[in-house]
């Protein structure tokens, strides 16, 4: 089947898509350099900056977070690939307030490697930078071996802490610490039923049957852990919270953030469904959500299936993820 996607000349996809959603949101974004993402207003100075990189295609995530409160500059790269290392240096420098600047990078292979060239660069510039990986997929590795854990929604929480942090004037150190916290309480496993196409080739990005769903999907379509027949929404929720709640060792009486991550083709209803069956469940074991968001945080195209994020939230962590930011695709007021 061709596919069918409202672009113009493949290889200006993402030029026009950067322009398009700069335009949309003028009084909270725009490009500056070589194709970065920054805040229109500059944060104050003497504060903490944040800077993220990830490939494009993946809307809103990661530049639908820059803003007040959130992310200073995202480096968005081409389609489902990480920008280089220049671009991510030009990126620190902008975010750079006089205060250093924390640089939060998805655990995937070529982020990673755009990430640490960067740190190397910025170390011979005498920039204060310190660098943070997000590693809370499941499916990718055991608990023991985080490090093989690849990055998925649980980018969101920490922009949020650490941004919030950072707006109140907590060092760099500081900062960091914040969000390894933040890091380490989280928990993400993705489920996928069908998949998709990439925006400039027209390329199915996996394949699976019309009867299928693989539970661990990676958000490039990278193998899960569990490919079945397709189950309804209550025993999906089931099977994905009993993991979650299991690797995180969550306790009756703890209090944790939900966030439903739709990937791109499923449907609000169906997310609202899900989400029904997981607050059941936990509040059968006794376990408190305190705070929950449903929506569409970083997709992948008309992927359909949805990411499911657990994370222990601390009196701090809900201070933090409860003070104001501005931007595109969250606001606290």
């Amino acid at each position: 089947m061709p596919m069918k996607k409202f672009i113009n000349k493949p290889e200006n996809v993402v030029q026009e898509l950067l322009e398009g959603y700069t335009l949309a949101y003028p009084d909270k974004v725009r490009l500056a350099g070589n194709n970065l993402v920054v805040r229109a207003v500059p944060k104050a100075m003497g504060k903490v900056g944040i800077v993220t990189l990830g490939g494009s295609g993946h809307e809103p995530g990661l530049s639908g977070f820059v803003g007040e409160g959130m992310l200073d500059v995202s480096v968005p790269g081409e389609i489902f690939a990480a920008p280089g290392a220049p671009r991510c240096l030009e990126a620190i420098r902008l975010a750079d307030r006089g205060a250093g600047v924390l640089f939060v990078v998805l655990n995937h292979a070529g982020d990673v490697l755009s990430a640490n060239v960067t740190m190397e660069l910025a170390k011979k510039e005498g920039l204060a930078v310190k660098m943070i990986l997000t590693h809370e997929d499941i499916s990718s590795g055991d608990r023991d071996h985080p490090e093989d854990r690849r990055g998925l929604v649980g980018f969101f929480p920490v922009y949020k802490v650490s941004g919030a942090a950072a707006e109140e004037g907590a060092s760099l150190d500081e900062v960091l610490a914040i969000a390894g916290r933040m890091e380490r309480n989280m928990r993400t496993l993705a489920v996928a039923v069908k998949t998709a196409t990439h925006p400039s080739t027209g390329e199915a990005i996996f394949t699976l049957g019309d009867d299928e769903m693989e539970i661990g999907m990676g958000q490039h379509g990278e193998a899960g852990t569990g490919r079945m027949k397709l189950k309804t929404a209550d025993e999906t929720a089931e099977i994905m919270l009993g993991q979650l709640l299991d690797d995180l060792e969550v306790r009756q009486g703890e209090e944790l953030l939900v966030i439903l991550n739709g990937a791109g083709a499923t449907t609000l209803m169906e997310l609202f469904i899900v989400f029904r069956r997981v607050k059941q469940i936990l509040a059968q074991k006794k376990i408190k959500v305190a705070r929950s968001v449903v929506g569409e945080y970083i997709t992948t195209q008309e992927q359909a299936g949805f990411q499911m994020h657990i994370a222990r939230m601390e009196r701090d962590l809900l201070r933090l993820w409860d003070a104001p930011c501005d931007t595109p695709y969250f606001v606290v007021r």
